[in-house]
């Protein structure tokens, strides 16, 4: 397998390593990455997230496996792995081009990951140069959840239009929703912000409208883990409820994503299965620094991660392959592969 390297997923010598995200932004720790099993692990623990990381993640494994067990049923493998996160459609694109390869065996695979790894990279940096240039000098954009490197295997998605936007000199204020459940924006993105230097200011996911409403929020961008074919999306939950705000106070409202997120075969929101995370991760929290908790231990829990935002509500959508609107998604355009 070809040495690669991201900013939190790498390949060294075959070996397959990751950056714990639960462990930031106190502590960088890499672990390893090699089967199966320790994949699921880190996925479900939120220690490797962000749609594009966990497909291309995925990929990198099952070719791993396949190479150290030549006679293995890989695509029993592969249907233990989809059925890991089953909203984000990036891991479904992954896997169904790596069992395109099973017929030519390991070494196809191997090499099939590695392009999948670096389409990542020129998706993510077409998506963000198209995304920057809707920014202006002084624009005070809203994001929510995590979209930078930390989820991709380049500059990101949202985030990566924010960095393209900042290289170019262009002037900006991010806000960044904490978010929950395990506070992605604050303990990420935050780090993600500082780290390229992007002014910014935390807020937590409920002080929203108040910004809104203060006219202090000049654009909203957002990921989103799948999009419909009717431009339906999901996304880290809490989005909805920025779009529905967003239409309110008149602020534009963009998602940023690869093409590799548009599902043809999804019709609408109703169509996407979300899923349900552990009721401990809202009766408190996990991190570096511990375990906390904040309500009692058997509290009754609704705990869905992703919601669904209506096409409605977007005013673009920003792909790798364009800048599509309503008029644009009601004719399928945005579903074209390039």
């Amino acid at each position: 397998m070809l040495d690669l390297e991201a900013r939190s997923l790498r390949v060294t010598a075959g070996d397959i390593e990751f950056l714990d995200q639960t462990q930031l932004p106190q502590r960088e720790a890499w672990y390893p990455c090699n089967t199966p099993d320790q994949w699921q692990a880190a996925v479900t623990s939120l220690a490797i997230r962000g749609a594009p990381l966990i497909g291309l993640s995925a990929a990198l494994v099952l070719a791993r496996y396949a190479n150290e067990h030549p006679s293995a049923d890989w695509q029993a493998v592969s249907a233990r792995l989809r059925a890991t996160r089953p909203t984000a459609v990036n891991l479904m694109h992954c896997l169904d081009e790596m069992g395109a390869c099973f017929a030519a065996g390991p070494k196809a695979m191997s090499q099939r990951a590695a392009e999948l790894f670096a389409e990542d990279r020129a998706l993510c940096q077409r998506m963000a140069e198209r995304g920057a240039e809707l920014l202006v000098d002084g624009d005070c954009v809203l994001t929510h959840c995590n979209t930078g490197a930390l989820a991709t295997a380049g500059v990101g998605t949202a985030i990566g239009a924010l960095a393209v936007a900042h290289q170019r000199g262009t002037r900006l204020t991010v806000f960044v929703d904490e978010t929950r459940p395990l506070l992605q924006g604050g303990r990420l993105t935050a780090w993600e912000m500082a780290d390229l230097g992007i002014p910014y200011e935390l807020i937590c996911d409920s002080m929203a409208a108040s910004l809104m409403a203060a006219g202090r929020v000049d654009k909203i961008m957002v990921g989103a883990d799948r999009i419909c074919a009717n431009g339906d999306f999901a996304n880290k939950v809490g989005t909805y409820m920025l779009a529905v705000l967003a239409h309110h106070h008149k602020v534009p409202f963009y998602v940023v994503a690869p093409y590799t997120t548009v599902d043809p075969q999804c019709q609408s929101g109703a169509d996407i299965p979300i899923e349900q995370r552990n009721p401990a991760e809202v009766r408190g929290v996990s991190g570096a620094f511990g375990d906390v908790s904040w309500a009692p231990k058997d509290a009754p829990v609704w705990n869905p991660a992703f919601d669904v935002t209506p096409a409605e509500l977007v005013t673009a959508w920003i792909l790798d392959t364009g800048v599509f609107k309503a008029a644009d998604i009601a004719r399928g355009v945005h579903m074209m592969r390039p």
